[in-house]
This record gives structure tokens, C-alpha cells and sequence, in this order.
């Protein structure tokens, strides 16, 4: 089996990327399952409900997030009705949500679907994503032998560590929030498929899918800019991992990169 993997999704561009691709992606690798991370959809920072369906209308199965969740103050209370959403599971425990959950497989079997999030120049209020995901793993164990996990953190060295230490116990891990993809795919030496970061889906004229020239401005003159987001020149960057299903061990994992 195959699953597809989106980066993060940037704006209304990113939206309409992965509208146009994603089905067009799922049929070419004939992928059973699709993962995004889209805490950037709605204007470039956040979520909302509206968003959110345009993206599993398109064959999106499970939607990830991270530090921007809560950017959209209207979605603090609409991801109580949205059960295919994920935030961090090492967020606080008051804040709404669930960090996985375990989903049927349209052929068959089931999946488990983690969110967490990292420390490293990262501000959040939670828990330490390592000893939070070893609870999960204990919690899930008899439950699903596919486990993949988004680790959406800033630092190369903490991701890489997280998928030394989850290696052999999850199928898949990759990481988010840099909006680089990375060509370190891999797969771990006791069957986990790794990447450090699938990228994102946004301009490829830009700065992590702002403008340019605002970004720029600022790193020279230290004064603060609107960053406006690029809507066009977009590129969706992922992953293709393939797995066995009854020993949740990965066989395989391939970057994607589609311009639109």
C-alpha cells in the first residue's frame, strides 16, 4: 500500500494545488491514503472549517497542523466538529482537538495518525514531544500496525533524533514547518521511512510562500513588513511512502515535486 504525503499548504494557491494535483497524484502512485499539513490555508496563516472541506473534497483523508493552528479564532471551536483534523498532541490537554486518531483505510485496515510538535525555536505551551509520543505509542500499540507521524518542528538535529528513537516502532515519519524540502528520504535502518521535511505547497517566487520583497526588507533593515503571500508560480512538494500493512514496516519512500 501507498500513502500520499502533502507539505505544508500555503494560501489560496496552495488550496487550489492540491485541488488540481492531489487526485491526479493519489491515481498516478495509486496511493490508499492521503496526509496534509495545513495550518497555513486560510490567508496564509490558520484554518478554518470552509478551507479545511475544499481540501478533503480534493481526496485529503487527514489534515495536520501546528503552531499556526489557532491563528483563525473561529476555528478554536469548529475543529471540535472536524474529527479528520489533527493539532499537536502535545499541546496542552485544555486546548480543543485531538493530537491522533485512528482512521479506516478505504481498502482495507486501519491507520493511526499523529501530530506533534517541536521545542526548538518553536513557542508553544506543552508537553516534551518524546516522552508524549512513547504514551501514544503504548496507548495505540494493539490498535494499528500503520502508524505515521508529522513532526512539525523547526530544528534539523530534533527531527532527525525523533525518527532515530521512533525507528522500527512507526511506519513513516516526516517533518514540517520549514517549507524546504529536504532530500534526505530514507529508510531507517529497523524499517521507519524518514524525510526531515516534505516542503511546502506554495509560490516558488517567494519566500516560504511571502513576498519577497517584504521578507527581504526586513532581514535588511530590522524593520517589521506585511508579508504578503504569493498566490501564483506554485509548487506542491510531498512524499510517497509505501508499506507493508500487516508489518507496518515502510519499503519504501519518494519526494514529489509538481509545479501547478
Amino acid at each position: 500500500m501507498k500513502i500520499l504525503i502533502i507539505g505544508d499548504i500555503v494560501g489560496k494557491g496552495g488550496r487550489k494545488a492540491v485541488c488540481k494535483l492531489v487526485p491526479e497524484l493519489r491515481k498516478e502512485f495509486n496511493c490508499c491514503f492521503c496526509i496534509a499539513n495545513a495550518e497555513n490555508i486560510a490567508g496564509g496563516s490558520g484554518l478554518t472549517k470552509k478551507c479545511v472541506e475544499s481540501l478533503r473534497n480534493a481526496g485529503v483523508d487527514i489534515i495536520t497542523s501546528g503552531d499556526h493552528i489557532w491563528k483563525q479564532k473561529i476555528f478554536i471551536e469548529e475543529i471540535r466538529s472536524l474529527p479528520y483534523v489533527l493539532r499537536p498532541a502535545n499541546f496542552h490537554i485544555d486546548q480543543p482537538g485531538k493530537g491522533y486518531g485512528i482512521f479506516n483505510i478505504p481498502i482495507g485496515g486501519v491507520i493511526c495518525v499523529i501530530n506533534l510538535i517541536g521545542r526548538i525555536f518553536i513557542q508553544h505551551h506543552g508537553d516534551n514531544p518524546f516522552t508524549k509520543i512513547a504514551s501514544i505509542l503504548e496507548e495505540v500499540k494493539d490498535k494499528a500496525n500503520v502508524i505515521i507521524i508529522d513532526f512539525h518542528a523547526e530544528a534539523t538535529s530534533e527531527k532527525i533524533a525523533m525518527g532515530r528513537f521512533l525507528d522500527g516502532k512507526i511506519t513513516a515519519m516526516f517533518g514540517t514547518h520549514t517549507h524546504v524540502q529536504t532530500a534526505d528520504e530514507q529508510i531507517l535502518p529497523n524499517g521507519t521511512a524518514y524525510i526531515t521535511d516534505v516542503g511546502m505547497v506554495g509560490s516558488r517566487e517567494s519566500v516560504i510562500g511571502r513576498d519577497i520583497n517584504a521578507v527581504v526588507k526586513t532581514f535588511t533593515s530590522g524593520m517589521p513588513s506585511h508579508y504578503k503571500v504569493i498566490e501564483s508560480n506554485i509548487q506542491l512538494c510531498g512524499a510517497v511512502v509505501e508499506f507493508d500493512p500487516q508489518t507496518g514496516k515502510a519499503i519504501g519512500i519518494e519526494r514529489i515535486i509538481r509545479n501547478l
